[in-house]
């Protein structure tokens, strides 16, 4: 083979591999990435450690038997550091289980992750703990969310949804059993939409009722309708769908109380269990509301709207503070949600454990969805550009936070799915008065035939 002939080859190799590096990154990274970093993080590992400052030093009685092993000096015990107990390559990065030395810490590590991602040139490091002394390092070969390809093995569960990827490749989870209830927020055009479109999408084939409060009339929800158990579309009707609901939550607080030989008198506050721990042909099915926009719920124009809202907040909260043993989870989705609201708002705020903040038009509302989970988080929902729709940060009570994104999900695709699992659809006797009626198809009026011009000749 000619050199002419190589060199041809050489730059036809390098074109290909420059187009896969935009149109392909996971296979750019695979087949170049890969190899680089291996070679990085393994050729300087004691080096990039101590650069780190993730080194301890050597016990005393160590540095003792060293010296008296070399008199002079020339040998010195070296520094400990964190020992590599496993590699995985992943389409999107790499994996390295570390040992600690005694003396580091998982914060340690955290805290020399922008450190580590500069020294491996990689575009993200992530840490978690496995167990003490042990942590994972997840490197992220390139930007995973500038195009969301989900995993193709998504976490399953009784009530496990995986609505989003995170930025370090794993899939974004919302489980219902572990975070009850939760909070989304963002402006318009942020992406809220969409994560309500992927939550549905996810929830429509397990067995679960799904209830929508849509008070925009139902534009948002109303192409979901052959999967849910129930709808309310303006604000009378979601007072009374919450009524409802409160009494579905009291009779199955009744089915807990008369299973465990309690009397039905009891108060609701004084039963621990759940609905879970129930022989599975007496277990009512699980219920997620889903509310698109909170703020309909709290703004008044009279005085009758006043109280109405006083009434439906009143519910809310109790929903919030008790349903999660009886299977009925909350879903609050608004631009802003904040004590402006009015009466109970944060009561109510207080109660949704998960929170994920996308876009906000001022900083205040990224606080009220973060401040009291994680200064960062706030500092990096407030961040989010505005050409990255579907970007948030999500969180929970436990402090840890990480961004996501959701692949963008046409309504049309979220409705089918819906048709297609409609048999799923449970029906509740005590919301069987606000059950939707699936839309019919509108009817398209024949084109008019063309007018003929007319004119002199």
């Amino acid at each position: 083979m000619s050199a002419s002939t190589l060199l041809v080859l050489a730059v036809i190799l390098t074109a290909l591999l420059l187009i896969a590096r935009v149109k392909a990154p996971a296979v750019y990274w695979t087949l170049v990435g890969l190899p680089a970093a291996l070679y990085r993080v393994l050729s300087a590992w004691r080096s990039t450690m101590e650069a780190c400052e993730l080194i301890v030093d050597p016990p005393w009685w160590k540095v003792f038997a060293h010296k008296m092993a070399s008199p002079g000096g020339a040998d010195v015990a070296k520094p400990r550091i964190p020992h590599i107990h496993g590699i995985r390559p992943t389409t999107t990065g790499l994996r390295l289980r570390l040992r600690l030395a005694a003396g580091l810490t998982p914060e340690d590590v955290v805290k020399s992750a922008e450190r580590l991602r500069h020294a491996w040139a990689v575009h993200s490091v992530h840490v978690r703990e496995i167990k003490p002394g042990v942590v994972d390092i997840r490197l992220t070969g390139f930007d995973v969310l500038a195009r969301v390809r989900m995993p193709r093995r998504l976490v399953r569960g009784p009530l496990a949804v995986s609505v989003a990827l995170r930025e370090d490749g794993l899939p974004f989870v919302r489980d219902y059993q572990e975070i009850p209830h939760a909070l989304t927020l963002g402006a318009n055009k942020s992406g809220k939409s969409m994560y309500q479109r992927c939550l549905i999408k996810g929830l429509a084939p397990l067995d679960v009722a799904v209830v929508g409060i849509d008070c925009k009339r139902g534009v948002e929800q109303s192409a979901y309708a052959p999967r849910l158990t129930a709808l309310a579309i303006t604000s009378a009707e979601a007072e009374g769908l919450l009524d409802a609901l409160v009494v579905e939550m009291e009779e199955r607080f009744d089915l807990l109380c008369l299973h465990q030989n309690i009397a039905p008198g009891t108060p609701l506050e004084d039963i621990t269990s759940d609905i879970w721990g129930l022989p599975k042909k007496l277990r009512p099915i699980p219920i997620v509301v889903l509310i698109d926009e909170i703020a309909e719920l709290f703004l008044i124009v009279s005085r009758a709207d006043a109280v109405r809202r006083d009434h439906m907040v009143t519910q809310l909260v109790r929903l919030a503070q008790l349903a999660r043993a009886v299977g009925i989870h909350l879903e609050v989705c608004g631009q802003r949600f904040g004590s402006e609201l009015g009466k109970g708002a944060t009561a109510l705020r207080a109660q949704l454990s998960g929170r994920v903040v996308h876009r906000c038009n001022d900083k205040q509302t990224a606080e009220m969805g973060l401040g009291d989970i994680n200064d960062l988080a706030v500092v990096a929902a407030t961040a989010i550009a505005a050409d990255r729709a579907g970007t948030a940060i999500a969180g929970d009570s436990s402090g840890g936070w990480s961004r996501i994104r959701t692949p963008k999900v046409k309504i049309g695709e979220v409705a089918a799915t819906c048709r297609e699992f409609a048999h799923l659809t449970p029906d509740i006797p005590t919301l069987a008065a606000y059950r939707p009626q699936s839309p019919a198809p509108v009817p398209v009026p024949p084109a008019a035939a063309p007018v003929a011009a007319s004119g002199t000749p």
